[in-house]
């Protein structure tokens, strides 16, 4: 990844990093701790909502605290605080060995010895930084101008005919993090993302029908530069929307049954969050994960085995990606970031992992898939950044689209269901468009397509070249108990899928 122009926020080095983590580390050893890790986090958030050019709402609130984790007697500890003195950070790490020692006397009770903890290795890396890459700060950006911006483009959406209303939103995030642990990594880094989000909405007035359709552009590890610097086109989107908006109100409903779908980036991204994503986490695969959205069809026995799709389906994990949400330099265990296969040639081949599961079930090396979301939060298995990789000369969507005879193309991404195994989904779109004969014939309404994890990948006959690549995502990918948010990037071209089942939704919903 190219390295960002920005050095560390000043503010946050100036903190005792060092200090607090040798005093918490120090009095961990000295408690008989196995491992221990030190993480001190500021995390600052910021929103903007606009209705009709006006704004409604607006917060900006920063999280600053630090953790201490052990394995003590072969179990977990973990503690928190905000106090940062010396003494804090020592008695909040005899906190955590206290915890420790706890569930060390309920798994002998139990008779568990097997559950010991242990960690998967992982070099050591001092005094390391990594700061993501960026140009602009959004918090350095006056809050009048990103308001100014904002109501701009409501504006343009409020002037189109047929448009009767728009609401703008704007997320930004700035993540610092510095982690220590007794192996003798040290990490301090800094992360930027941001979301833009705008959505017009009409209504007929003479029968009370309204819809709604939104921009396509992902929230991205970037800076303001995302809204201004050409990263995306914006002018163009803002102008395309209220005419695609009237022609989706005049849309006829479509007709359920099997389908050739060409589905966009602007979609895909979120079957692959929900169908591969979760259903990849090694925690969930092994039911360690059960009680928030459920485990997992590919379960540990079928790695190697399972014939996830077609023999063109690739899927890579990745920490890495520059601009990915869930790109990092080193996870919250002190491992360096790495791209892996999940699915080769359609064949499951890797999970996401974090250094007690990759130990547990034989696993070399962690691929650094631990990350928590607060200082209050322990580290868990968490989500890298999933992508489907396009082919190296494939088609355009254009062509794509061209090869079908009785289709559907699919554009971006609405609402989803998928079971607690991550096997049987539907997922809806923000625009849906006839293909007939090789060509778009217009909008239909009320699209769902329907489908098992299996047969829906099964069914992918063609990728799109790297042109039609795009690295979409969510900033709120939710988790573990207490809940947690994390954000992450899905990458992928535009695919052909053949003889996909498409529901009516009207009509499913008995109207």
């Amino acid at each position: 990844m190219p390295a960002s122009p920005h050095a560390l926020d000043e503010t946050f080095v100036a903190l005792p990093l060092r200090a607090l983590a040798d005093a918490a580390l120090a009095r961990a050893r000295a408690l008989g701790a196995e491992h221990a890790d030190f993480r001190l986090e500021r995390v600052r958030s910021a929103a903007r909502r606009l209705r009709d050019g006006r704004l409604s709402g607006s917060s900006d609130t920063t999280d600053l605290g630090y953790a201490v984790r052990v394995v003590h007697g072969g179990a977990w500890g973990f503690a928190s605080g905000v106090d940062l003195t010396m003494d804090a950070a020592a008695r909040v790490a005899s906190r955590a060995v206290a915890m420790a020692q706890l569930s060390a006397e309920v798994l002998e009770a139990s008779g568990s010895g097997g559950s010991r903890v242990e960690l998967a290795g992982e070099p050591a890396y001092p005094d390391r930084t990594w700061v993501s890459s960026y140009e602009i700060n959004p918090f350095e950006v006056p809050d009048a101008e990103q308001t100014g911006l904002l109501a701009e483009w409501s504006g343009r959406l409020l002037a189109a005919p047929g448009v009767a209303h728009a609401d703008a939103s704007l997320l930004t995030v700035q993540e610092n993090k510095f982690y220590a642990d007794t192996a003798g990594t040290s990490t301090t880094q800094q992360r930027v993302r941001l979301h833009p989000h705008l959505t017009a909405v009409a209504v007929d007035p003479a029968s009370g029908e309204f819809d709604s359709m939104r921009t396509l552009a992902p929230p991205a590890g970037r800076g303001w530069e995302y809204l201004t610097g050409g990263h995306w086109d914006w002018d163009g989107e803002l102008a395309r929307i209220p005419e695609l908006l009237a022609e989706k109100m005049r849309a006829p409903g479509v007709e359920a049954g099997a389908y050739d779908l060409v589905v966009d980036p602007s979609n895909l991204w979120l079957t692959i969050h929900e169908s591969i994503g979760h259903a990849t986490e090694l925690d969930r695969a092994l039911g360690y994960e059960a009680a928030y959205a459920g485990t997992s069809f590919a379960t540990f026995d079928r790695l190697g085995e399972l014939k996830y799709g077609s023999g063109i389906m690739n899927v890579t994990g990745d920490r890495t990606a520059e601009h990915g949400l869930a790109t990092i330099g080193y996870d919250d265990e002190g491992v360096a970031a790495q791209s892996w296969d999940l699915i080769r040639d359609g064949t499951l081949v890797g999970y996401q992992l974090d250094r007690r599961m990759a130990k547990l079930t034989g696993f070399e090396r962690s691929n650094g898939c631990a990350h928590a979301d607060s200082p209050g939060h322990v580290p868990v298995q968490r989500m890298a950044n999933v992508s489907l990789r396009p082919a190296p000369h494939g088609p355009s969507t254009e062509e794509l689209i061209s090869g079908v005879t009785r289709g559907i193309y699919v554009v971006g991404d609405r609402s989803w269901s998928i079971d607690m195994q991550r096997y049987n989904f539907q997922f809806t779109g923000q625009r849906f468009f006839r293909i007939e004969n090789g060509r778009l014939a217009g909008q239909l309404r009320d699209v769902a397509y329907q489908a098992t994890t299996t047969d829906f990948w099964g069914s992918m006959t063609a990728v799109g070249g790297p042109g039609t690549y795009v690295l979409g995502g969510a900033f709120n990918c939710g988790k573990a108990q207490p809940g947690q948010i994390a954000a992450v990037s899905h990458g992928c071209p535009s695919a052909l899928f053949e003889g996909v089942n498409i529901l009516n939704t009207t009509q499913e919903a008995g109207r």
